[in-house]
């Protein structure tokens, strides 16, 4: 038995490859049948620590890149021990074979490790989410899932030069020496970029609006949908999707509506001149009773001028923010009892023109 493991096949004993291969398949069987019962009594002890673990997003995002990770770690641990087998030797332009199987497997680590990091960041930002879903907390969810992207490509590029650096084994400081240069033209060409990603960072802290906001910006209304690196996203009146550059979110005049405290409506009647003193008098009596409408919180209401064409009548009140559904049925509700009010009167008009401010 002893020789039989101590012979040499493709550079190796059978007795190590047999050690290995076991290796392997008691760290696949511990992935398929106890992975989860282990996150489960991980998740338990952090509970009894008084640390807050949701399962659901934890088996989720964690468990198939740690499992993978796990795996690969131990196989290229493993396979590490082998002598690599001579037949298989071949030489390329300035590499062979071992060094191509040395940089794939390294490559497969540092991917394996970096995709278990990016997914650590999305299950912490949930968590931190699930945490904050009241509408106080709005503006911190936002900058929560903006951290979270940001992280993300911070260790995406971190794991793309540590590929290079130990899989290809190339010194970063001369790679970015060696490309001086193009670095600097670079740098001038996302330079708006930058700018964009910093106004980011400026919408953040100062949060002039957050997500779900109506805003006025430039000749552009929406709700906001989403706050990225580079741009903020809206949704219009038009059901349209709007991108506009963060940048130009700081350095214009932001108009945001949702921050209102009242609704405005204007009221013009041009009353024609047969009407006399007395029917304007009751005129403005009755238009005063019907303000005093229980939605309406403040009213303006007063004969505004003597034209040549006619008396004019100016109102305007102010209801509390309301959605626009209900402040244009309360327009119309009051647009209504003035006509039949000027109907009652015998009043005639030229013109009703009811204006209001934009929403």
């Amino acid at each position: 038995m002893n020789d039989f493991l101590d012979r040499m096949v493709l550079n190796n004993r059978i007795g190590d490859y047999l050690t290995i291969g076991l290796i392997i398949f008691g760290m696949y069987m511990l992935k398929k049948y106890f992975s989860r019962p282990i996150v489960a009594f991980i998740i338990f002890l952090s509970k009894r620590m008084g640390r807050k673990i949701d399962r659901k997003a934890f088996v989720d995002l964690i468990l198939a890149p740690l499992e993978y990770f796990i795996i690969i770690l131990t196989a290229v641990i493993a396979l590490s021990s082998l002598n690599f087998p001579e037949i298989f030797k071949y030489n390329f332009y300035k590499t062979d074979t071992k060094t191509i199987v040395d940089r794939i497997a390294i490559t497969l680590l540092i991917v394996s490790f970096f995709w278990l990091l990016l997914r650590m960041i999305d299950y912490l930002a949930l968590v931190i989410a699930k945490n904050n879903q009241s509408e106080d907390m709005q503006g911190e969810h936002q900058l929560v899932i903006f951290i979270k992207d940001f992280l993300k490509a911070i260790v995406s590029i971190a794991g793309l030069l540590a590929v290079i650096k130990f899989a290809f084994r190339y010194q970063i400081l001369d790679l970015l020496t060696g490309l001086g240069i193009a670095g600097v033209a670079l740098a001038l060409s996302a330079r708006e970029s930058l700018e964009n990603i910093i106004a980011s960072f400026i919408i953040f802290f100062d949060k002039p609006f957050v997500i779900g906001d109506v805003l006025k910006v430039q000749n552009v209304t929406g709700t906001v949908e989403r706050i990225g690196f580079r741009s903020t996203r809206l949704r219009t009146t038009e059901k349209t999707y709007v991108s506009v550059p963060n940048k130009q979110m700081v350095d214009s005049i932001v108009d945001n509506l949702s921050l209102r405290t009242q609704r405005r409506a204007d009221l013009k009647l041009e009353i024609d001149t047969a009407a006399t003193s007395e029917q304007l008098r009751q005129l403005l009596e009755g238009m005063n009773e019907i303000l005093q409408h229980p939605k309406i919180e403040n009213r303006n209401l007063f004969l505004n001028d003597i034209v040549q064409q006619g008396y004019i009548v100016q109102t305007d009140y102010y209801t509390a923010p309301v959605p626009i559904d209900e402040f244009n049925a309360l327009k119309q509700e009051i647009n209504l009892k003035v006509i039949q009010l000027m109907e009652t009167l015998g009043i005639e008009i030229s013109s009703l023109i009811p204006k209001t401010r934009p929403s």
